[in-house]
C-alpha cells in the first residue's frame, strides 16, 4: 500500500542526515517522496533490477541478500528503522546487486531518484553524509566477506548473534535479542546450512551462553561469545 508523505513523520525527524537539507530541499525532497507498506517476505527490490527510488526504512526489519547455489539465499545484512538502502545503485547508475525483502511488516519511504540525485548534486554536506554511509556499508561487507570465509561455523554463528543484537537490541530483560529470528534466517546470515545452525545454537545453549524459546535467544555470556567471534 501506497501513502504520501504527509500522514507520516517527516525524514529529517527520524534520521538526522536529512536534516542537513534546506527548507527548500526539505520541501522538494517530501513532494517526491511516497511510503510502501511491505508485507513480511515481501519483495522489495530484485538483483538486477534498476533502481527508481532510495529508500529509508521507516518501521520494520529488512534483509538485504544474495541468491546462492540453489536459489539458496546468502542474507548480508539486516536493516533496522531508519537505515538507508539502495542509494549505492542510484548514485552508481547501476542494477541492484543484491534483493531486498520485508523480514516482518514494514514500512520504507522512496525518495525519486531523480530527486535523490539533484539534491546530492547541490547539497555538499548532505552528500557527503552519503560518503560516510556507504563507506560504513563498505567496511562491514569487507568484514563480513573476511569472516565468513575465514571462521569456523562457531565463530561465523557467534559473529551473526551479536550482529542481531548490535542492530536491535536487547528486550526489558536486557538479555534477549529484540527480533525473533527462524532457524534458517539465521543459517543464512551465517553462511551454513539450517542443520548445522540448529547443532550449534543447541551447542551454545549446552555450554550456557544461550537460552532458547522457540525463536527467542538470550545472550547469557556475551563475553563468551564474543571470544567465540574473536577466535573464528
Amino acid at each position: 500500500m501506497t501513502t504520501k508523505s504527509n500522514e507520516h513523520a517527516k525524514l529529517w525527524e527520524l534520521n538526522p542526515a536529512w536534516d542537513l537539507l534546506t527548507t527548500g530541499e526539505k520541501a522538494y525532497v517530501e513532494s517526491e517522496s511516497e511510503y510502501v507498506s511491505y508485507h513480511k517476505n515481501e519483495i522489495i527490490h530484485h538483483e538486477g533490477d534498476t533502481p527508481t527510488h532510495m529508500m529509508t526504512l521507516i518501521s520494520g526489519k529488512i534483509r538485504l541478500y544474495k541468491e546462492g547455489v540453489g536459489m539458496k539465499p546468502q542474507i548480508i545484512r539486516m536493516l533496522k528503522p531508519y537505515d538507508f538502502f539502495g542509494y549505492r545503485a542510484v548514485i552508481a547508475g547501476d542494477e541492484y546487486n543484491s534483493c531486498a525483502s520485508a523480514f516482518e511488516t514494514s514500512l520504507v519511504c522512496r525518495v525519486n531518484r531523480e530527486a535523490f540525485l539533484e539534491i546530492v548534486q547541490q547539497n555538499n554536506r548532505f552528500c557527503f553524509r552519503m560518503m560516510e554511509e556507504m563507506a560504513k556499508d563498505l567496511a562491514i561487507s569487507e568484514l563480513r566477506t573476511v569472516n565468513l570465509t575465514q571462521k569456523h561455523i562457531r565463530g561465523r554463528l557467534a559473529e551473526s548473534l551479536l550482529s542481531l543484537k548490535q542492530s536491535y537490541g536487547l528486550d526489558e530483560d536486557e538479555v534477549t535479542i529484540a527480533i525473533y529470528i527462524s532457524r534458517e534466517d539465521l543459517a543464512n546470515m551465517s553462511s551454513m546450512t539450517t542443520s548445522n545452525a540448529i547443532r550449534t545454537l543447541s551447542q551454545f545453549a549446552q555450554e550456557g551462553i544461550i537460552s532458547l524459546d522457540g525463536k527467542k535467544i538470550k545472550l547469557l555470556k556475551e563475553d563468551e561469545l564474543i571470544k567465540i567471534s574473536q577466535m573464528g
